[in-house]
């Protein structure tokens, strides 16, 4: 089931050769992947991407549970944050995803949360994680080929919350820059690329209750082949510039320098490919299982704009349970 990400894009491309259903998934750091064909034929890797999934849909009642987080402090994200603006003044990248890794304590089983989890996405590998993302990397349908970047985030309770981050000039310049990288990343394999809605608001729901979200909608036309080489075609797109940045080379050196650990699956991608569409979400809203302990990633992205509190605060508000 996992192989070295040399051998996906082989892979996908046969089964898309031959219509063959599939789904898979690929880390950040573009080594590990897994692929299953005839995904809806077994249990051990659970999924629902918008409503295709091989876990009926039902409505569970959520019993009683704790949820507690342990963030690192601010001294050592501001650290973190530091060698991000230093590589923004020199130039290096000028928009960068900074991320960081929480602990967290639940007496909710991964496989439980993936089960009550209301949300687009839902992913869960046993042993390893589970991701419950609200944001589309890309969708691949009838010859066209769509992207959503999701940048901005704000408390949906706070007073004319969609205009503040709407007006927000940080957020702003954050939304655009992203919405250039992905049009730009679309222009790799599509041509007629287009930006059809531009910063529009989504309402999100956790346990700490609602959050705006601010997203675009990108299209393409693909070629008249796609089928035939669609993972060679995605690839050209890996890693998601949302959870990476721009320019990517140089910003994913940043990464590295400020983060100093692997991501692993944690904004990496995963899709499903049903014979002819492939629906692919971006792995945020992640939490990992290693050995007994649960980890819960998130992050933000930093511009020159940026403000240290306030994406600290960002980063620890996406820590939450979707119910």
């Amino acid at each position: 089931m996992f192989l070295h990400s040399d051998e996906l894009t082989e892979r996908m491309n046969k089964a898309g050769q031959i219509g063959k259903a599939f789904l898979f998934g690929i880390d950040f750091e573009m080594e590990e992947s897994f692929f299953l064909t005839d995904p809806m034929a077994q249990q051990e890797i659970l999924f629902d991407f918008r409503g295709r999934s091989n876990v009926p849909r039902r409505s569970y009642k959520i019993p009683s549970h704790h949820f507690e987080a342990f963030p690192e402090d601010y001294d050592t994200y501001q650290s973190r944050f530091e060698t991000v603006m230093d590589g923004l003044k020199r130039g290096d990248s000028y928009l960068t995803n900074l991320t960081i890794r929480t602990p967290v304590a639940t007496s909710l089983p991964l496989r439980d949360i993936f089960l009550y989890a209301r949300t687009p996405y839902r992913l869960f590998l046993p042993g390893r994680f589970v991701c419950f993302s609200p944001e589309c990397f890309v969708r691949m349908e009838k010859g066209k080929i769509f992207t959503f970047p999701m940048k901005g985030t704000i408390d949906a309770r706070l007073p004319d919350a969609a205009q503040v981050i709407l007006c927000d000039t940080k957020e702003t310049a954050e939304h655009n820059t992203i919405v250039d990288l992905m049009r730009n990343d679309l222009s790799r394999i599509a041509t007629g690329v287009k930006v059809n809605r531009f910063r529009y608001i989504e309402e999100l729901h956790t346990h700490n209750g609602p959050i705006l979200q601010v997203s675009s909608e990108i299209e393409g036309e693909l070629p008249a082949d796609y089928l035939q080489q669609v993972g060679t075609l995605f690839f050209e797109l890996l890693p998601a510039g949302s959870v990476s940045g721009a320019p990517k080379a140089a910003t994913l050196a940043l990464i590295r320098t400020a983060e100093k650990e692997r991501r692993s699956f944690y904004t990496g991608v995963a899709g499903y490919f049903d014979g002819s569409n492939l629906d692919a979400c971006v792995l945020i809203r992640y939490i990992e299982q290693k050995d007994a302990h649960h980890y819960f990633s998130s992050g933000g992205g930093i511009t020159a704009q940026s403000d240290c509190r306030k994406e600290y605060d960002e980063a620890l508000r996406k820590i939450y349970l979707p119910f």
